[in-house]
Parts: structure tokens; sequence; C-alpha cells
């Protein structure tokens, strides 16, 4: 005998027919709800994790200059000039190997055999620049450069008088926890191996200061640096003519007066000092 099948009342769902739409809808907006609370969380540790990765880069990246300047008799290597610590210039050309092949400056750089053969100590890892080489998308090879008052042979016209540093030992002033060598710089100012704080207007001419090179921003807002005593930072900058507008690709203005600017003055505080 065939018995009837039940049916569920008018206006309630049989539970074999699924969600209904409403309910549908109702799930949909708590899953919109709940990844609206959970991706900013997200974001900002992955920031977080950049931002320690950036800072143990650096301090990679000093051991290896304290092991070349252990083994060269307490000489420094060249921020810039024919004996450099790395050749080459980026830019946006895809025709500048440079830009994206590591075998045309880094491996040849006067640091890499102190590198572990890691590369990736040479970009921070929130720095997203690219180049197109033949209709194909590569990653930019560096990021950091090094401070200028390091034996360049350039730096001298940033600032009439100033101590170039030459020798381990000759770093006693602002000392070397207060010193730095290597700086993460912007994608758009980035070009040769030293990133150049201009020290005219130092210290109580604050009309005269200037922003030459660019520090990166790539932690919300702040850029890292490491120092001569080994240890690194993350330092949020305060000014916005210290973080202009990023437009992709573009190469930024450099050497731009930026009177008053205090992210000037603290660069200037641990970049060099007056010569006696």
């Amino acid at each position: 005998m065939n018995l009837p099948h039940s049916r569920a009342p008018k206006g309630h769902a049989n539970s074999a027919d699924g969600f209904t739409l409403i309910e549908l809808l109702v799930v949909i907006a708590i899953i919109a709800i709940l990844a609206g609370m959970l991706l900013p969380a997200l974001a900002k540790s992955k920031a977080k994790a950049q931002g320690i990765a950036c800072m143990n880069n650096g301090r990679q990246m000093t051991m290896a200059w304290k092991l070349y300047v252990d083994e060269y008799q307490d000489n420094v290597p060249q921020s810039y000039g024919p004996n450099e610590w790395v050749h080459g210039s980026l830019d946006f050309n895809g025709s500048n190997r440079s830009n994206w092949d590591l075998e045309r400056d880094i491996t040849k750089s006067l640091l890499w055999p102190y590198c572990g053969n890691a590369a990736g100590i040479w970009k921070c890892p929130a720095d997203q620049s690219t180049v197109k080489v033949g209709g194909v998308t590569y990653p930019r090879v560096r990021s950091i450069a090094m401070n200028a008052w390091f034996n360049s042979t350039d730096v001298a016209s940033f600032g009439s008088g100033f101590r170039i540093y030459r020798k381990m030992s000759d770093l006693v002033d602002p000392g070397v926890s207060r010193t730095w060598i290597f700086m993460d710089e912007r994608e758009d100012s980035i070009n040769d191996g030293e990133m150049v704080v201009g020290m005219t207007g130092y210290p109580d001419r604050p009309q005269q200061w200037m922003m030459v090179d660019y520090p990166a921003s790539y932690h919300g807002g702040a850029g890292g640096l490491s120092f001569a005593d080994g240890h690194s930072e993350i330092k949020k900058w305060q000014d916005p003519r210290t973080r202009p507008l990023l437009r992709k690709g573009q190469l930024l203005p450099l050497n731009v007066a930026s009177p008053n600017n205090q992210d000037v003055f603290w660069l200037m505080e641990r970049s060099t000092r007056k010569a006696n």
C-alpha cells in the first residue's frame, strides 16, 4: 500500500528543500561581516611580519658589512665611487638588467661573499616594485642603499665640512649605535647604491634643509634602517613631505627643498657630524 507523502504546513520550509533565499542571504551577510572584521587584523599581522623580516634583512646586511670591514683592516666599502659596494643604478627600464638580474650587480657586490648567497636580504619584503622585460613582469632586486657619508666620492657636495667615514674607527660621532649604514629607499627614489642625507643647514638653519633621496615607507608610513652597531629599526615618518604620493613606474624628483622637516633632521642626526 502506498502511503501519502507528508507535507509541511503552509509557510514552513521542509528540511529536504534546503535553505530559503532569505536564509542564504543572512549567511552571506554574516560571512561578509566576519570577513570585514578579520581582514584588517590579517593585514596588520602581515605588515608586522614584513617589518620584522625587513629588520632582520638589515641586521644581516650589516653583519656582511662588518665582516668585510674586519677582513679589510677596518676600511669601509665605498657607498659611491669606482670601488663602490654595489654597481648599477635602478630605474623602471626593462632593458636595464640592474633592475631585475641578480647576476648583473648583486652577485658581483663587494658584500656578496659575506651574505651567504642570500639575495632576499637585499630587498624589503614589502617592496612590490617590478619591471617588464619582453612582456614578462619581474620583481626588482634591491631596495637597500648605503649611507652616502661612508667613503663616497661625491657626498661632500651635499654638506661642506662634514665627516666622511673611511674606517670603522672613524665612527666616533655620533657613534656606532646612532650612525645608520643601510636604509630601504623608496622604489621611485632608489637609483645607485648610496642614499644621500644632505647636511646643508644642519643643525640650526632649518630653512635650508633638503630631501635629497627619499626613505622608504613600506611599513604603514615607516621605513627600515640598520646601524653600525648591528641593530635595526623601523622609523615612522612624521612629515607628509617625506611620503609623497607614489606613482607606480615613475621616478620621483629628488633634491627637493624641505624646510623644517623633522624627518630630515632625524636623519641628519644619524648620518654624520661636522669634522673637527
